[in-house]
């Protein structure tokens, strides 16, 4: 007998969608990344695939993002993006429509989480709830969101920071930013540019703040040989850059994300402020994994922040959760179709 998966969750990111199967864990975790050849339109690659072809495509194909800043930029990518998921997890012999939970930035407005809901559902589910991420990260943490006590939750992606105080189940205090992963990686490129005249792309970006990248800087500094273009005589080069560099690189938007964690606490009635100085803050998402980032928020808002256990999968593991227990997080799920 084959395992017919009649439930899917969808963690719909700027820079990667996960897929959840409740039983199975994480089965997918892609890039979200379309590649579309430009004479017909066509739609080449999606994921993985599509991802190594991200700056490096000849003119007829580009490689689109159709996520920006956590909304659908580009709604029929999406769908494909969407559909191609759907598939890949199901596998072929699925005969039935599963029921799909996606998670979308606390910020959202009612049009695009329409869009969302409509995506999913073209793209073969049955039914699709729509779910504000802060709340399925909090899930996905392990935090028992249902109780009476205040909880912290600041999930950096790669579009967006939400920060979300939740408490009973629902959002008391939120606020979401379009200041995450990806501002983060072109701050790098563009100090790079400026400090050394070299062009680099974005997987370069990324993978300086991945290696040296800190968020306070460090006595013992880490360095990198980095590869690019020289602006000046158009030639590749390489250069030396080190740790306390991009520190000061990435200080803007690093301080964005501290000033929308300090409005949520500002907004935060005080009983529940009580319930997160207790607590601390629980820190999820891809880009929280950046050298001391805790540190800093604590040493910003004096409050202490902990990095939830593999915090790229809290959004697609709180998915799973919700959605096997879906009476008991009905009045946290908004939309269903």
């Amino acid at each position: 007998m084959p395992f017919f998966i009649r439930k899917l969750g969808i963690d719909l990111g700027t820079a990667n969608t996960l897929i959840y199967v409740p039983g199975k864990g994480v089965v997918q975790n892609e890039p979200s990344v379309v590649a579309v050849s430009e004479q017909d339109n066509k739609i080449l690659a999606v994921g993985l695939e599509a991802k190594q072809m991200i700056g490096r495509t000849p003119e007829s194909i580009i490689a689109y993002r159709p996520m920006r800043d956590g909304v659908i930029a580009d709604y029929r990518v999406t769908e494909a993006m969407l559909r191609y998921h759907i598939d890949k997890a199901l596998g072929k012999w699925n005969l039935f429509k599963p029921e799909v939970m996606v998670s979308v930035p606390a910020g959202v407005s009612s049009t695009e989480r329409r869009a969302v809901v409509e995506a999913a559902i073209k793209a073969g589910a049955k039914s699709a709830y729509v779910v504000k991420e802060p709340i399925l990260a909090a899930i996905g943490a392990g935090i028992p969101i249902q109780e009476a006590h205040g909880f912290m939750i600041v999930d950096i992606g790669g579009g967006t920071t939400d920060v979300a105080v939740i408490s009973l189940g629902g959002i008391v205090a939120s606020t979401s930013v379009k200041c995450a992963g990806n501002r983060i990686d072109q701050a790098i490129a563009d100090y790079i540019k400026k400090t050394f005249n070299l062009a680099i792309g974005d997987k370069t970006a990324e993978e300086i703040k991945i290696k040296v990248g800190s968020a306070v800087p460090l006595e013992e500094e880490i360095t990198m040989t980095i590869k690019g273009r020289d602006f000046i005589a158009g030639l590749p080069r390489t250069a030396e850059v080190s740790t306390n560099e991009i520190v000061k690189a990435i200080d803007r938007e690093l301080r964005e994300m501290i000033t929308a964690i300090k409005d949520v606490l500002q907004d935060t009635p005080p009983e529940l402020s009580a319930d997160i100085i207790d607590r601390g803050i629980i820190m999820t998402g891809g880009t929280s994994q950046l050298r001391n980032l805790p540190e800093l928020v604590y040493r910003r808002t004096g409050v202490k922040a902990s990095l939830a256990k593999d915090p790229l999968y809290c959004v697609a593991k709180g998915t799973g959760v919700a959605l096997e227990h879906l009476d008991v997080y009905k009045k946290s799920i908004i939309a269903k179709r």
